[in-house]
């Protein structure tokens, strides 16, 4: 019985370390890479390292952890090159004001490289409004759509808005307005999305700047 119990111990032991190495090494992958896709990043790293067992495959928020611990190991641009996209994120809400734009993504979740779009939310109940909006002030935009899961029972596919402006990459999605009562369920976690609002992310703009000056006193 305790010599069962000591392998059950030790085969647990294994897979938490099993765990932990891909989760680094997809979280490697995704910073080196350019890959946004957590799925595609562990089973990138599985291969990579020769682990097949569903049970060692790390839970994307283990990879995000792994990524913020490596950014911070080893990209020490990564803060100079966030704050650049959420300042970038900053004037596009005030310019799609009317929309009741949100921030999402790695540029409000802190884990940006320079592969990453500014990814904003826009909100209307008339989905060709944003196009016309485009339209009007000559912005060249690439159509796309993209599915979204509203909760754990609907899922619909949105209209997105892709352009480039000032040296970045903006990616609109065009949600009802129905859907600022509750965020739309991320791919990391299953829960609501982080969002921010123009406010929100004013607030954390000012607090990127105290960080970077207290990171120059030190």
């Amino acid at each position: 019985m305790q010599r069962h119990a000591r392998h059950a111990q030790y085969a647990q032991t294994r897979t938490r370390e099993r765990r932990h190495r891909l989760a680094h090494e997809a979280a490697r992958l995704m910073a080196e890479g350019g890959l946004r896709d957590y799925h595609q990043a562990k089973l990138k790293a599985a291969e990579r390292l020769g682990i097949h067992d569903d049970a060692s495959l790390p839970r994307n928020r283990e990879i995000e952890d792994a990524l913020r611990e490596y950014q911070r190991l080893f990209q020490r641009d990564s803060a100079a090159l966030v704050r650049e996209r959420r300042e970038a994120a900053d004037r596009a809400m005030e310019f799609f004001a009317d929309f009741v734009p949100r921030l999402v993504g790695p540029v409000l979740d802190g884990t940006a490289d320079a592969h990453s779009p500014v990814t904003l939310h826009l909100h209307s109940d008339d989905a060709e409004a944003v196009a016309h909006f485009l339209d009007l002030h000559r912005i060249p935009a690439t159509s796309r759509s993209r599915r979204l899961r509203l909760d754990r029972e609907r899922e619909e596919t949105f209209p997105v808005w892709v352009f480039s402006a000032e040296g970045f990459t903006f990616d609109l999605t065009v949600l009802p307005l129905t859907v600022l009562r509750q965020a739309p369920l991320g791919s990391i976690d299953d829960r609501p999305m982080q969002r921010a609002s123009p406010s929100q992310l004013r607030r954390l703009l000012a607090q990127d700047e105290i960080d970077g000056f207290e990171q120059g006193l030190g």
